[in-house]
């Protein structure tokens, strides 16, 4: 029997540890990450930005390998923050719970000279298809002229924290012949400048090959207020989800609006992600 303990009434610092997954291994060799720049976007006209290419050890350019997007890719590469992406493939890949896989890290865009330099709202909080576009037409295909990717949709993923969330749920959403594993954390839906439409979207249309792994914080944002509820919206999305049959799993952390637990989780959701179809 498990003794009852009160819980905390603020919740909202609560941290998760790094399991080994998301640390160096001695044993595990360690991956390729190539730094690449892109100042002429016709998608974002005006923006320029960085962006990683990892290439985990055993790639072999005879062989296509698998392709996960992360947006905001500095963040999500920076191996002593809180995601650790390339530590991460690298284990993985190592002890065969994932394909070789080849990670993308992208950053979003700055407009230099401009009052509001940073585009990162207006790429990942949109709910057109400009973030799919851009990634697909600009992005990708720079690096696919470098590197041997498989074109097997069930072998793209895409992943994003907070507003980077909602714009990896919504490339997906728009463009599911091209990503079909997602991981979105914190999802920012709330955002978006014409409000959620996602709740009312899912079973409305025919039910899209989508593997979805969401992250959501019960304290996140405005948690418990009636407007611009962050907790809200995740759960009515994952809601949506379950009611049209998708492929999905939620997981819930006592934290508030911290990237923390959704690192902490990377590992586990890539294994769920590219589970093998059926299990």
């Amino acid at each position: 029997m498990v003794p009852f303990h009160s819980l905390p009434v603020d919740q909202s610092d609560v941290r998760y540890a790094h399991g080994p997954d998301s640390y160096r291994q001695p044993d595990v060799p360690v991956g390729q990450t190539i730094e690449f720049g892109w100042d002429h976007s016709a998608v974002y006209p005006g923006t320029s930005r960085k962006f990683w290419v990892h290439l985990p050890a055993q790639y072999d350019p005879s062989e296509p390998a698998s392709l996960i997007v992360f947006l905001d890719g500095r963040w999500y590469l920076d191996p002593e923050g809180e995601v650790r992406g390339a530590i991460v493939l690298d284990n993985l890949i190592h002890r065969g719970d994932i394909p070789v896989t080849i990670g993308l890290f992208v950053a979003p865009g700055i407009l230099a000279g401009t009052e509001n330099p940073k585009n990162r709202n207006v790429e990942y909080d949109a709910s057109d298809d400009r973030l799919a576009t851009f990634l697909l037409a600009e992005i990708i295909p720079h690096v696919m002229q470098r590197y041997s990717i498989t074109d097997d949709a069930d072998q793209w993923g895409i992943c994003g924290g907070s507003s980077g969330g909602n714009g990896a749920f919504t490339a997906a959403w728009l463009r599911p012949d091209k990503f079909r594993r997602v991981m979105c954390c914190l999802s920012s839906f709330v955002q978006m400048p014409d409000g959620n439409p996602y709740p009312e979207m899912i079973p409305s249309v025919a039910r899209k090959p989508l593997r979805i792994f969401m992250q959501a914080g019960h304290r996140d944002l405005h948690w418990n207020e009636p407007q611009r509820n962050w907790l809200a919206n995740n759960l009515r999305v994952a809601a949506a989800l379950a009611e049209a049959g998708y492929d999905f799993r939620l997981v819930l952390g006592d934290g508030g609006h911290s990237p923390n637990h959704g690192g902490v989780l990377l590992p586990d959701a890539l294994r769920w992600l590219w589970r093998p179809t059926g299990t």
